[in-house]
């Protein structure tokens, strides 16, 4: 994908915001890649890279084994921009001295900035940027000057413009740096010289391309959840193969209201597509009943949809080729990131079900998308709005969003009310102004009045997030009068459940989802 764009390669250190890194360049209309900071100088020119950042990280450059870089790196002639770890790697690296801060600086930080300097032309004289450090640069590199300065970081930027080379400690690339992106085009447009000429257009074309002469002659199949994920997906095979590609969309008893037949009116109706519906309701039931662990969940959820695969692929002839909706989110929480992150929980999206049913070639046109690119992707390909804007859903489905056992009570009650909750969200006109927002029946029984009959029924939790990443999240602050409002309605209209809380905790400590 890299050859025929300008790129610029973004090497991790394992810093919490370096996916937003990535996001934000390609947001700035240039095609990027992650690297590991472990790359050999090969595998960076092999690229042709106009730019390269290095990214924060948790480490200090004054421990003994801390993440390097090959020094001749800064001899490439590309221009490199250190960002935080990445600006104190940069200094020691070229003799400059790192040192532990007086005091450090996390948090939201007034900094002066010297407009002169190349990042910094159109950003105010007097701004803010948010730190996260304990260490910073002490003594410049020879050939640096400083172009910023806080409080207690004298040396909040550098720069060494002859050679490319430039640096901030704060982070440009999260919201809570006003006049980031700023920065960040200075550095693209003006340090790297680019043109920017990345776009979704461009990328699903290209994308169409490569699948069609990847696959040549030979039959996909697609494992179609019904998410936004796996349908822009299989649109874009689609587009590449058309009838080669076969989708079987495994309707397991736990999506949400309407959601199988909405799926399958767009794609077998408007797209022509060759889908296949197969109800596998009972069977998930009865191999989840009385099961509570939420990993045990997920792997019987998982080994499920591979047999039913294994019978339904056999109906169909040869298929050799695997199409899923992997994008880089999963990948990086399934512990399968360049960086090596941990596991947090298992993604069945990612490994395992291709091989399980014999096939020796994989497409996975999301692979290194974040969500919102996705939908703009699924926008440029023609998919309806209401498919595309469709609530992130994990492929376990409500089943893990229904703590302890699973049942079809249970599932009945939370399509009903998580039903309801999307639609006032809607209605309050927040539908796209919040990351993620999805109900949980949770396992707890509560004592309640309706009427004058004392009631012993469930309790609902409400959960909404603001996130730009997915990696990270924020409560949202729903006004109070919507949730009184979803509250009511729920209680009234549903039954079973008699009390409604909200979910006020972010991620990390937490993650999004409850199960």
């Amino acid at each position: 994908m890299a050859a025929s764009h300008e790129t610029v390669l973004v090497l991790d250190f394992g810093g919490q915001y370096n996916q937003l890194i990535a996001r934000r360049v390609r947001e700035a209309g240039v095609y990027c890649e992650m690297l590991p900071y472990t790359a050999s100088l090969e595998r960076i020119r092999s690229f042709d890279p106009k730019g390269i950042v290095f990214t924060g990280g948790p480490a200090s450059v004054l421990d003994p084994g801390t993440p390097q870089v090959d020094p001749a790196i800064y001899a490439l002639g590309i221009p490199v921009l250190g960002i935080c770890y990445g600006m104190q790697l940069m200094a020691r690296d070229l003799g400059g001295e790192v040192v532990r801060a007086p005091q450090r600086e996390y948090g939201r930080v007034a900094l002066s900035i010297d407009r002169t300097g190349r990042l910094f032309g159109d950003v105010v004289a007097e701004t803010e940027a948010w730190m996260s450090h304990t260490y910073h640069v002490g003594r410049l590199p020879t050939g640096f000057r400083s172009t910023a300065a806080s409080a207690n970081c004298p040396n909040a930027a550098m720069e060494d413009s002859a050679h490319g080379l430039y640096a901030v400690q704060f982070h440009p690339e999260v919201l809570h740096t006003p006049e980031g992106t700023k920065v960040l085009r200075a550095f693209l447009y003006d340090a790297c010289g680019l043109a920017g000429d990345w776009n979704m257009g461009s990328y699903a074309q290209e994308a169409i391309e490569a699948i069609r002469a990847k696959v040549g002659s030979r039959r996909v199949l697609c494992a179609m959840s019904g998410g936004v994920d796996s349908s822009v997906a299989a649109l874009m095979v689609h587009k590449a193969v058309g009838r080669q590609l076969v989708c079987i969309f495994v309707d397991h008893g736990l999506l949400r209201k309407d959601e199988g037949d909405q799926v399958e009116e767009v794609f077998r109706k408007q797209f022509d597509m060759n889908l296949i519906r197969v109800d596998a309701e009972a069977r998930f039931l009865s191999r989840l009943a009385g099961v509570t662990d939420p990993e045990t969940k997920r792997k019987i959820i998982g080994e499920e949809f591979i047999r039913v695969f294994e019978e339904e692929s056999k109906k169909l002839g040869t298929l050799e080729v695997f199409v899923q909706g992997t994008i880089y989110p999963d990948v990086i929480e399934s512990g399968a990131s360049q960086g090596g992150a941990a596991k947090i929980k298992s993604h069945h999206n990612v490994g395992g079900l291709p091989e399980k049913i014999g096939f020796h070639d994989i497409v996975e046109p999301l692979r290194m998308l974040f969500k919102d690119e996705v939908r703009r992707l699924g926008e440029e390909l023609g998919i309806p709005a209401h498919i595309v804007w469709r609530q992130p859903f994990p492929g376990p489905g409500l089943a893990v969003r229904i703590i302890g056992d699973v049942t079809r009570e249970k599932l009945d009650l939370l399509r009903e009310a998580d039903a309801i909750y999307r639609e006032e969200i809607a209605k309050a006109g927040l539908d796209r102004a919040i990351g993620q927002y999805f109900a949980v029946l949770t396992g707890m029984r509560s004592v309640g009045v309706m009427g004058d009959e004392r009631t012993y029924d469930y309790t609902l939790a409400l959960r909404a997030v603001t996130t730009t990443d997915f990696m990270t999240a924020d409560w949202a602050r729903l006004p109070h009068d919507l949730l009184a409002t979803v509250s009511n309605r729920i209680v009234n209209e549903v039954g079973r459940i008699n009390r409604i809380v909200y979910d006020i905790t972010s991620k990390p400590p937490a993650t999004i989802e409850w199960e």
